[in-house]
């Protein structure tokens, strides 16, 4: 089954998950685990050094809340993008946050996942 054809609840039932998981790795700069679900295009970008070096030098980075809040799911091709407002605790400022899914094989993975 293509991810766009499953039901917004259906799709919340993986996607909560991931995303729950990228905050709490995020927050504690733990490059292995943030990066456990991502898809193997998105694995091979994201390289542990650089990403390690914005861990270590963005305060947003290490400071999601984790009561992130659910704001919409968008279907395009065979991805949804799921959307969420996510506060950063140090300042209380506002992002977007914005996460991909798509089936690799028969697993659901992450494509993509940034803050805006």
């Amino acid at each position: 089954m293509n991810i766009i054809e499953k039901t917004d609840e259906e799709i919340l039932e993986l996607a909560n998950p991931m995303w729950a998981d990228l905050v709490k790795y995020s927050n504690e700069g733990n490059y292995g685990a943030f990066t456990r679900n991502f898809s193997s295009n998105l694995a091979l970008g994201a390289n542990e050094i650089e990403m390690g070096k914005q861990f270590a030098r963005s305060d947003l980075a290490k400071n999601l809340s984790e009561d992130s809040s659910y704001l919409g799911i968008i279907r395009r091709g065979e991805h949804v993008t799921v959307l969420y407002k996510v506060i950063n605790k140090k300042d209380n400022s506002e992002w977007l946050g914005r996460l991909v899914l798509g089936h690799e094989g028969d697993r659901v993975k992450i494509f993509g996942c940034t803050l805006f």
